[in-house]
């Protein structure tokens, strides 16, 4: 009966310290044991995306980045027909921005960055960030094809959430005897595997999945955070992992155990992230809301939204939409 019901998963850490602070493995413990926060690996789709954007921001790329989002054809295994990766809607948007492909989580601009980039300097980027899990050399890797657990995925975002610092998830911080002494007591350690920069700069990206993209259910929280919406294949697993400036980074899953889709439509924004949603709204009453900190070395620049150029003063923009947008300093394109 168990193995027919929809479950669950959901995880929430300190990415500081790495201390876990709520967990929940499945619907019903006495039904079955099997811890799906940390056990179950399952396709990650496109929450694994910040993760190949962030990279790309390690080489070189800026939140304003052109792509081209257009038909393309990949031959993975000679002999075989190409891989022609597809969009979510099936369409195709032309030349847009770093940001907008990740707002909109847009497969092809992805799939060319991670071919860009280099998928050995991404696995390697991935396994910075804490993702232990196998990663197989395939540009499908840019879409989530690797099996990964909730718990990896939560740490890793955690990088971002905590300025660049990776603290090893902690489910226990100490032992005690019966006499309250305490025999063993486990110390958070966080080491620095990205800049603060490389880390502000892909928050500020996914803000913006949440502000006018993908995961724009979360703007119910009514206070800044970042995240980002998965959906693996005929909507076999839904996603949606997130964090706000308060210390607190949460993961949500939902699936089956088995291969089952979970019917139409069932998307990370619209199965997972009502239930991340309401965790935080609870998790965090009587919280300040806080913005996320902008570290020295980030510059703000004037660009048209729709091209990435940049506008000199007293000019207008050919879209008619101007965004403030933040670069590295010394990446800013100059008017």
């Amino acid at each position: 009966k168990d193995r027919v019901q929809v479950q669950g998963a959901l995880i929430a850490m300190d990415p500081q310290t790495g201390f876990i602070l709520a967990m929940v493995g499945g619907r019903d413990f006495s039904a079955s044991q099997f811890n799906r926060a940390t056990q179950a690996k399952r396709q990650a789709g496109s929450a694994f995306k910040p993760i190949v954007h962030a990279a790309a921001l390690d080489k070189g790329f800026t939140p304003a980045t052109i792509i081209v989002d257009e038909p393309i054809a990949y031959v993975d295994v000679p002999g075989k027909d190409p891989w022609e990766p597809k969009n979510f809607d099936r369409e195709f948007w032309g030349p847009i921005t770093m940001r907008k492909a990740l707002t909109f989580s847009r497969n092809i601009p992805t799939v060319k960055i991670a071919q860009a980039i280099g998928l050995d300097y991404l696995i390697q980027y991935a396994k910075n960030l804490g993702i232990k899990s196998k990663l197989e050399p395939n540009l499908s890797l840019a879409l989530g094809s690797a099996n990964l657990s909730l718990l990896e995925l939560t740490s890793a975002f955690g990088v971002f959430a905590s300025q660049g610092y990776r603290a090893e998830p902690i489910f226990l911080t100490q032992i005690r005897d019966k006499g309250g002494n305490i025999l063993e007591e486990v110390e958070p350690v966080a080491i620095e595997v990205i800049s603060p920069q490389t880390a502000y700069l892909i928050t500020s990206m996914m803000q913006s999945v949440i502000q006018e993209g993908t995961g724009q259910r979360a703007k119910a929280l009514g206070r800044p955070a970042a995240g980002k919406t998965g959906t693996t294949n005929d909507y076999r697993d839904a996603w949606f992992i997130g964090f706000t400036p308060n210390n607190l980074v949460t993961g949500a899953w939902i699936g089956y155990d088995i291969e089952k889709p979970l019917g139409s439509y069932e998307t990370g924004a619209v199965a997972a992230l009502p239930i991340w949603l309401e965790f935080m709204k609870e998790a965090l009453v009587n919280k300040p809301v806080e913005n996320f900190p902008i570290p020295e070395g980030i510059v703000f620049a004037k660009i048209d939204a729709a091209t990435g150029e940049p506008i000199p003063p007293g000019r207008s923009t050919q879209s008619g939409r101007a965004i403030f947008e933040c670069f590295k300093e010394g990446t800013a394109p100059l008017p």
